[in-house]
C-alpha cells in the first residue's frame, strides 16, 4: 500500500527530484498502474506520474527549496523596489520649479488577476499589494476561464489582465511544439485572450498576459497577448505575472514599456516570458488633496 496521499508534498525520483509538487489527485490508469495528478509548488506545471516513482519530500529538502525560491522572488521584488525609487527620484529631478510646492498622486494600472491555481492567487494578490496595484483577483479552473473572462473584464474594466493557472508540454519533441494537443491548457489561454481581443483590440489599450508553465507561447502571442510564456517550454514562477504586469501598471502612458526591463524583472527572465511593445498604463496627477 503506498505512503502517499492527496495533498503531499512529493518529488520525482526519475527527474532527480529537480520540482516539488503537490498531490492534488491519484487515481489508476487503463493498465491498472497508479498513477498520481501533480502542480507544481512554486512553477506553475501541471504533471502526471505513476505513485512508485514518488517520494514524500523532507523536511531539510523542503526548507532549502524554500529558500531558494523565496530569494529568487525577493531578488525581484527587491530591483521592482528599487526602479521605483530611481523613477520617483528622476520625476522630481525634472519638475517644474513652480509645481515643486505641490505633491503628485499616483494611479497605476488596475490588474484583474485570474489564477487556475487558488494558492497561487493567494501569494499573487498579497505581492500586488505590497507593490501598490489595484488588483482584482479570482480563481478559475483553466478549462473555465475563457466563459468567465468577458463578464470580468466589463464588471471591473482593468488595465491589465492576467490569465494563468497551470500547463505543461505533455508530448510530440520539438515538430509537437506547435501543435495545440501536445499542451495541457495553453487552448484555454489562447481562447482566453482571444475573448479578451473581440472585446478590446488594441494592446495598449487592454494589456493581457496570458500562460504559465511550457505554454504554447507562439499561439498565445498570435492570439493577442502582450505578454506570454512560455519561449522556451521552460518552467514559469508563480510570480513571473504578477512583475511582468507591474512593469506595465508602473509605466508613464507616454511611454513603451522596455520589453527587456520587463522580463528581466520577472523572476524566470527571457527563457520563461516573452511579448511584444506595450505602452504603460501609470498616470501622474497634481495636486494631492490633503482630505
Amino acid at each position: 500500500m503506498s505512503t502517499i496521499s492527496v495533498g503531499d508534498l512529493v518529488i520525482r525520483k526519475s527527474h532527480g527530484g529537480d520540482i516539488v509538487f503537490k498531490v492534488t489527485e491519484i487515481g489508476t490508469n487503463e493498465t491498472g498502474r497508479d498513477y498520481c495528478t501533480l502542480k507544481g509548488l512554486h512553477m506553475r506545471l501541471l504533471a502526471d506520474s505513476p505513485i512508485d516513482d514518488l517520494e514524500r519530500v523532507d523536511a531539510e529538502h523542503l526548507k532549502q527549496e524554500i529558500v531558494r525560491l523565496e530569494a529568487m522572488y525577493s531578488d525581484s521584488l527587491r530591483r521592482v523596489m528599487l526602479r521605483r525609487s530611481q523613477e520617483l527620484e528622476q520625476r522630481e529631478m525634472t519638475r517644474a520649479e513652480s509645481s515643486k510646492k505641490f505633491a503628485f498622486f499616483d494611479i497605476p494600472g488596475k490588474v484583474l488577476h485570474i489564477d487556475g491555481d487558488e494558492d497561487y492567487l493567494k501569494m499573487c494578490m498579497k505581492t500586488y499589494s505590497q507593490l501598490n496595484i489595484e488588483a482584482v483577483g479570482r480563481f478559475i479552473e483553466e478549462e473555465k476561464q475563457p466563459d468567465s473572462l468577458l463578464a470580468l473584464i466589463k464588471e471591473h474594466r482593468p488595465d491589465i489582465v492576467v490569465v494563468t493557472g497551470h500547463d505543461a508540454l505533455i508530448g510530440g519533441g520539438k515538430k509537437g511544439f506547435r501543435d495545440m494537443d501536445n499542451y495541457r491548457t495553453s487552448k484555454y489561454f489562447v481562447r482566453s485572450v482571444q475573448i479578451a481581443r473581440d472585446y478590446q483590440p488594441s494592446r495598449d489599450d487592454l494589456v493581457v498576459f496570458a500562460g504559465a508553465c511550457q505554454s504554447y507561447f507562439e499561439a498565445i502571442l498570435a492570439a493577442g497577448a502582450n505578454f506570454a510564456s512560455s519561449p522556451t517550454r521552460i518552467f514559469i514562477h508563480a510570480y513571473d505575472p504578477v512583475f511582468i504586469a507591474e512593469k506595465v501598471a508602473f509605466t508613464p502612458i507616454s511611454k513603451t514599456v522596455d520589453i527587456n526591463d520587463a522580463i528581466t524583472a520577472s523572476v524566470t527572465g527571457v527563457e520563461g516570458v516573452g511579448g511584444v511593445e506595450t505602452r504603460g498604463k501609470f498616470r501622474l496627477g497634481m495636486p494631492k488633496s490633503p482630505y
